[in-house]
């Protein structure tokens, strides 16, 4: 007799045995009422030899897979102090959620963080800090070089690549409305324009990936007619090509077959209900000047509106090619994404989150300072993410060579990400990252979408406010000379000595 005949014959015995002491001795019915439903798990626990634990520890062994469950919670809320967390912290996640909710988002008693410690990082003041009036309240940053007809003015703090798929159609129309409320942009990620891009009307960055979602034909190739009438949208302001991501550089994108649901594989062009795996290298072009030559095709196709396209860096000596290459053909990418290894995603490989591509400050610098060296950095404006949570984030980032940040992580928790890391399982508690719809139906899209603008603006204030503080009046006033990192017990250096700057053109 199989484990389940076994467990089903027991339940029903135990069962009958109730009903009939039950008639004679009461007590007997409320304790095996009680107890009875245990023994009963205790017995499925022997039966099943799946888990060991289990199997060696019936009824307690589950105590094991219920904390594993609530692990992040549990860490969250009981066990992590301030600054600790992983990959955000308690006091970054608090941060957040109060400027998204427009509650006092000030601090008591000092900072939390050891300023001693190695890795510290602060900002120069000024004696003469600016007025308020004398500073930009909404700093700005026109994208489009020479060859652009439809240049874009662009906040310098926007929502970073989140594919509809891999986030909600509650969540997508949350994130575009906020960008709509706040003036904004949204980056829709590689996995195509949806209807909840495009029903709110915020601003989109319209981003290519390996797979061509949107623009694709049925074999998997660069699509021009498709990708022409999707570009003409309004709502479409620049088109970025991703070579690569942080979290997952040289791997593709990775939609769950559960997460594939009949809607967003008729938007993407794939089969449903399969794992939706993007190739690791575009087919519309193999090096450096093809890379040019196509960028100039979908400028050319999309109107004129800005192109760009997003990497990781790895291997340096590939971008000083890419810079070459812009030199040679005399075609420029309008903007230039740069993510850290440190980025975010819904699913990747341990090893590549873990140990590939190059960290956000690394890989912005070496960008930055090797279009300086190029004399191109004056032409193309450099777009920075990777954990940025705050108004000196933004700070140090541009202070780096960034022109403009995204920011995914913290728009996601805006909307009520709680960092429950389920983002790879369909089960997102908060509805952001599911495609269930019993969950993502607590995802309200006219709450949460006005404190995706509540965090861009508070943000952006912060951001203003230390401006002013180190006597800046404008963003592409800071310098690396104005951030400051601890490396040693008693040496601070300012981001100019650690990353000093090209002096000259090659």
């Amino acid at each position: 007799m199989r484990a389940r005949e076994i467990f089903i014959v027991t339940s029903i015995s135990v069962i009958s045995a109730v009903i009939i002491i039950s008639f004679f001795w009461t007590p007997v019915l409320w304790s095996l009422l009680l107890f009875g439903p245990l023994v009963l798990l205790g017995v499925s626990d022997i039966l099943q030899k799946k888990h060991t634990i289990k199997n060696n520890f019936p009824l307690i062994g589950r105590f094991r897979y219920i904390l594993e469950d609530f692990r992040p919670e549990i860490m969250q809320y009981f066990v992590e102090t301030d600054t600790e967390g992983s990959p955000i912290n308690r006091l970054n996640r608090s941060l957040i959620y109060q400027r998204a909710k427009n509650e006092t988002d000030t601090t008591p008693f000092g900072t939390r963080l050891n300023v001693y410690a190695e890795g510290y990082e602060c900002m120069a003041h000024s004696m003469y800090p600016k007025k308020a009036e004398e500073v930009d309240k909404d700093p700005r940053v026109l994208i489009g070089g020479e060859a652009c007809k439809q240049p874009y003015s662009a906040s310098i703090l926007n929502v970073s690549a989140m594919s509809f798929g891999s986030l909600s159609e509650n969540a997508i129309l949350s994130l575009n409305k906020g960008a709509k409320i706040g003036g904004f942009a949204h980056n829709t990620g590689e996995g195509g324009l949806s209807p909840y891009h495009l029903q709110n009307g915020g601003d989109l960055i319209w981003q290519i990936g390996t797979g061509y979602f949107g623009c694709r034909t049925e074999s998997g190739d660069f699509n021009p007619v498709t990708f022409k009438i999707n570009a003409a949208q309004p709502s479409v302001k620049m088109i970025e090509l991703k070579l690569s991501q942080g979290a997952k550089p040289g791997h593709g994108g990775i939609l769950p077959a559960k997460k594939n649901t009949l809607e967003i594989a008729r938007i993407r062009g794939v089969k449903p209900f399969t794992d939706v795996l993007s190739p690791t290298y575009h087919t519309a072009f193999s090096n450096a000047e093809g890379l040019m030559h196509f960028i100039a095709e979908l400028r050319d196709l999309s109107e004129g509106k800005p192109v760009g396209f997003k990497l990781c860096v790895g291997n340096k000596e590939e971008f000083t090619d890419v810079c070459k290459a812009m030199v040679k053909t005399g075609i420029k990418p309008d903007f230039i994404t740069v993510d850290g290894g440190e980025g975010g995603t819904g699913a990747a490989p341990v090893e590549f989150s873990n140990s590939i591509g190059l960290p956000l400050e690394e890989g912005l610098t070496f960008v930055s300072d090797t279009l300086k060296a190029f004399d191109l950095k004056k032409d193309i404006r450099v777009i920075a993410s990777g954990k940025v949570f705050d108004g000196f984030h933004i700070a140090k980032t541009l202070a780096l060579g960034a022109d403009l940040v995204n920011s995914a992580r913290a728009m996601m928790m805006a909307l009520g990400c709680i960092q429950a890391l389920e983002c790879h399982t369909n089960s997102c508690p908060v509805g952001v990252a599911t495609q269930d719809k019993s969950l993502m139906k607590g995802l309200d899209v006219g709450e949460k979408s006005v404190r995706v603008a509540n965090f861009h603006k508070n943000t952006i204030h912060s951001f203003v406010e230390l401006l002013a503080a180190a006597g800046l009046a404008k963003s592409s006033e800071l310098k690396r000379k104005h951030i400051l990192k601890r490396t040693g017990p008693s040496k601070m250096v300012t981001f100019s000595e650690l990353y000093p700057e090209p002096e000259m053109a090659v």
